[in-house]
């Protein structure tokens, strides 16, 4: 397919006050072109480093300048963090009149907006949010309820069960086809499937929850089925701005283009080449149709690159015009020198590991610290030999993508006492804190869960439930403190008297909950000291929030990866090298980048070979990889690869097809010789000059 035309539309600026030109001075033409631009539709291309979050922060002041009254603008991100960075840069523009623009993520925003005009649409105002883990533990309930997947044949697992739904759901494709497509070996049980997923829904009606999906999904029905609703909710905001919108899905295209119904007043930034999220439902159609969606929207393109060097820039710009539909886009820098980045052949997977450390640890004797060298890969387990060769030279590394904070078994057994008082009705937290219970297994937990069910999930019955005996001590104990916390209202509602929300009570409750929790922790770990930590800092963060409804959902709709993501504290001063899968360093940039396994079968991958829009998207990742870096790049391949990790077909590799011969001739070749001699080794063994033993013996034998 022909590549989309570059299209260079500023609109025609008026004559602007000498402070607003002052505003727009710091930007190149490109940059301030898009700041400055009036009302409609704006789709700006930002390569990557091409400073794309510094000119929609103007683009935020620029509209704060103009008279638009920072209340009237929506700004959304895929990140909180990234929200609050981006207004706090405003502010320092313009003052702290940024403060009142509405900045977050597509779901925070639907959350509050389904907190405010929920109840016009039928929802409970004190609905409870479920995160991933919970909602496919009640997508099995719904499952085991209708006695699917009990017999000899396989039947979708919970897990499956649960992307199915939110694959549906997030791009709008039928069932069948999903199944059709993804999971063939599942087609059959089509009808199974939708009664699962029709009682899933009404599980999540009847006990007031809504899932990370329901957040959109419901925000985008009611600006699509009711014209008072889609009144009020679109009429809320002038102006709607929308970053790394190539990673929005249909649905959320949907919401964007209700809330611009009548001003059509959207600005919308992203990079079509840097769209690598449609396991999660994105659409690389939005960017690219964006133009015909909103018609006379103009279209800015930066190309000016501030993070890499031109040899690094001329290896991407043409590993990526071999993609068959994109915005045409050259990047250019003005820094000079750097060194072509290097294309490194290894014999095999430890080879490649050694001369990846080796050249780490020369990096770092030439000044460059461990934090800004990164290891890229396709995916996670490819980092294992490296991993264990760095913690045998004792090199300090951190690995993204491990297990998330509130993915912890012991995070997620104490907010579950938090969602039970927050929201009685939470099966999937009643049966977690039932079954931490000494002797209560899966049977006794369901059938306290039916009791709680048959009071109207009064807390009350669970007082009347007899346990086994060895729960007795344990159970009492539960009531007592579900009683207490039941009785202290101020974490519910806020409300601590004439002094105001007291913002204690949540950490307060947390630490009653631990009273009781803290020695079953004990009990479960051998190693408890850790996550006992854990728990201190989460009741530290806790005391920052009014209510338990608003401590939770806030952990829900950004869920963090550690303590620090929480906003305890300041980052680690520890230098450690980082190693991360390709999209999990999206957004990120360092000195020095090495990218590792670039085989085919490994990057790209091997799933992705027989499907034309999966091996573009790999080719897009490579290019995310390879942009991350400043200096210097290192592209590395190993000839030989142990057969069992892929298949037996694979074991002679070959250089990943994305690194053409176009891609090589801006590359320099580098060939990995024997290690060097240690001097301290002992020398080569060869041919003795006399024989000690011999003579010994010629002494006394004739």
């Amino acid at each position: 397919m022909d590549e989309l035309p570059r299209i260079y539309q500023p609109r025609e600026r008026t004559t602007a006050p000498s402070d607003r030109a002052s505003l727009l001075s710091g930007l190149n033409p490109e940059q301030a072109a898009a700041a400055a631009h009036g009302d409609g539709p704006l789709l700006i291309i930002a390569g990557a480093g091409t400073g794309k979050t510094r000119t929609l922060v103007y683009r935020v002041a620029h509209l704060i300048e103009r008279g638009i009254r920072p209340e009237r603008i929506l700004l959304l991100t895929f990140t909180r963090r990234a929200a609050q960075e981006m207004l706090s840069r405003a502010e320092r523009l313009v003052g702290s009149a940024s403060g009142r623009v509405h900045g977050g993520t597509f779901h925070a925003t639907g959350h509050r907006l389904l907190r405010t005009y929920g109840e016009s649409a039928g929802l409970a105002r004190d609905f409870s949010i479920i995160d991933q883990g919970d909602a496919e533990e009640l997508m099995g309930r719904a499952r085991a309820q209708l006695g699917f997947g009990a017999g000899a044949k396989r039947f979708p697992k919970k897990e499956t069960l649960h992307y199915v739904y939110s694959r549906h759901i997030n791009t709008e494709k039928p069932l069948e086809v999903i199944l059709g497509e993804e999971l063939p070996q599942f087609a059959e049980y089509a009808d199974q499937i939708t009664r699962i997923f029709a009682e899933y829904v009404s599980r999540k009606g009847e006990r007031n929850l809504l899932d990370y999906d329901d957040l959109l999904y419901f925000w985008a029905t009611m600006l699509e089925s009711s014209e008072e609703l889609a009144q009020r909710i679109s009429s809320l905001y002038d102006h709607v701005l929308v970053d790394e919108y190539q990673d929005t899905n249909i649905l959320q295209a949907r919401i964007l283009r209700g809330m611009c119904r009548t001003h059509r007043n959207i600005t919308v930034v992203g990079d079509d080449a840097q769209s690598i999220y449609a396991f999660r439902g994105a659409s690389f159609r939005n960017i690219l149709e964006f133009p015909k969606q909103f018609q006379g929207a103009a279209v800015v393109t930066l190309e000016q690159n501030y993070r890499s060097t031109q040899p690094i820039l001329d290896v991407t710009n043409t590993l990526i015009s071999r993609a068959s539909e994109r915005f045409s886009k050259t990047l250019w820098t003005v820094r000079g020198g750097g060194d072509k980045p290097w294309l490194v052949t290894a014999r095999d997977e430890h080879e490649q590991t050694r001369f990846v450390v080796d050249r780490i640890l020369q990096l770092h004797e030439n000044g460059t610290p461990l934090g800004e060298i990164a290891v890229l890969f396709r995916a996670g387990y490819m980092s294992a030999d490296l991993e264990i060769e760095l913690a045998n030279r004792k090199i300090p590394f951190e690995k993204w993508g491990g297990i998330k904070f509130l993915e912890a078994a012991h995070i997620k057994d104490v907010l579950s006492f938090l969602r039970v008082l927050d929201n009685p009705r939470d099966e999937i937290s009643w049966f977690r804190i039932l079954t931490l219970l000494p002797g209560v297994g899966e049977v006794t937990a369901n059938n306290a869960i039916h009791a709680l069910l048959a009071r109207a999930w009064d807390v009350g019955a669970l007082e009347d439930f007899v346990p086994p005996a060895r729960a007795r001590a344990a159970h009492g104990a539960l009531v007592a403190m579900l009683r207490e916390l039941r009785d202290t209202p101020s974490a519910q509602t806020g409300d601590a008297g004439p002094g105001g929300a007291d913002e204690g009570a949540v950490a307060r409750d947390i630490a009653r909950i631990r009273v009781l929790y803290d020695d079953i922790l004990r009990e479960r770990y051998d190693r408890p000291e850790p996550r006992l930590a854990d728990l201190d800092q989460l009741q530290t963060i806790a005391a920052g929030y009014p209510t338990r409804g608003a401590f939770l959902s806030a952990l829900t709709l950004e869920p963090p990866s550690s303590t620090q993501d929480l906003g305890a504290g300041a980052d680690s001063e520890d230098d450690h090298l980082v190693l991360s899968t390709a999209h999990s360093a999206k957004g990120k940039e360092w000195d020095a980048v090495f990218v590792i396994w670039a085989v085919d079968g490994w990057f790209p991958s091997s799933r992705a070979l027989g499907d034309d829009d999966e091996l573009e998207e790999e080719r897009r990742l490579m290019y995310v990889a390879m942009t991350r870096a400043r200096n210097e790049l290192a592209i590395v391949y190993p000839l030989n690869a142990y057969a069992t990790q892929r298949g037996s077909e694979y074991s002679i590799d070959q250089l990943s097809r994305f690194v053409d011969r176009g891609v090589r001739q801006h590359m320099q070749r580098v060939a990995l010789g024997p290690p060097a001699p240690d001097p301290a080794a002992a020398p080569p063994r060869q041919e003795p000059l006399l024989d000690l033993r011999a003579l010994l013996r010629g002494r006394f034998t004739p």
